[in-house]
């Protein structure tokens, strides 16, 4: 699933008049920079949520097998929004990815799948140790134990891609509620797990950071 419904209010005033997954670093839209490492990973199944402007994104996608999750009367957070999706999305654990970055090195599909263990996990997070991470703010969300369990603090930062099983959110009688509070419960569980990643991510959450991300595509991408 590719989150696209936010309302991108700290990309103003380039969301002004338009969803920030259609906001371009490269030429190319956000949301394509993420599509395209689903597509080059050999993901068949896609879904992307829309709220705000949402059919931009509907247009935008307009002949493609992508599935389109539609919150636009209610807002539901990443948590409600996965499990509003999950019957497009089909049974067993699925990829989630934010669409505000840009990544440099393996792709992230392939990197969280070489990981995957449903034996111990029931999320498994890809992270970036700072040094790798252009355009975030703060001190980073996790810390990464020797056998690859997560714990809350500053650390390494949550890229925006994971696998997590869908059964993790059955627990969550709210409809509206973010990922944080299943992964909350899987911390105490035992099950949230973790693996760095190798390349290079740029957050791209303000206008600042467009050309940060911009230099880590290749140069025939820079239009």
């Amino acid at each position: 699933m590719f989150f696209a419904a936010g309302l991108g209010t700290r990309m103003r005033p380039l969301t002004d008049d338009r969803p920030k997954p259609l906001v371009r670093v490269g030429g190319v839209t956000l949301l394509d920079h993420a599509l395209n490492l689903g597509r080059a990973a050999g993901l068949r199944r896609r879904v992307v949520n829309v709220h705000y402007r949402g059919q931009m994104i509907r247009d935008h996608l307009a002949g493609q097998d992508i599935a389109v999750s539609d919150e636009s009367e209610t807002l539901l957070d990443t948590g409600g929004g996965l499990r509003k999706a999950l019957p497009l999305l089909g049974p067993g654990p699925v990829f989630t990815m934010n669409t505000d970055a840009i990544w440099q090195g393996p792709n992230p599909f392939e990197v969280l799948a070489g990981a995957w263990d449903p034996d111990r996990m029931d999320a498994l997070l890809l992270l970036i140790p700072p040094g790798q991470g252009i355009g975030h703010r703060g001190a980073g969300d996790f810390r990464l134990g020797p056998t690859g369990g997560l714990t809350r603090g500053p650390g390494l930062i949550y890229s925006g891609a994971q696998i997590i099983a869908g059964a993790a959110l059955d627990p969550i009688e709210e409809d509206i509620f973010s990922l944080n509070t299943v992964w909350n419960a899987l911390e105490r569980d035992g099950r949230l797990h973790g693996v760095s990643y190798s390349g290079r991510w740029c957050d791209v959450g303000r206008p600042e950071s467009i050309p940060l991300a911009r230099s880590l595509l290749p140069e025939s991408d820079h239009v």
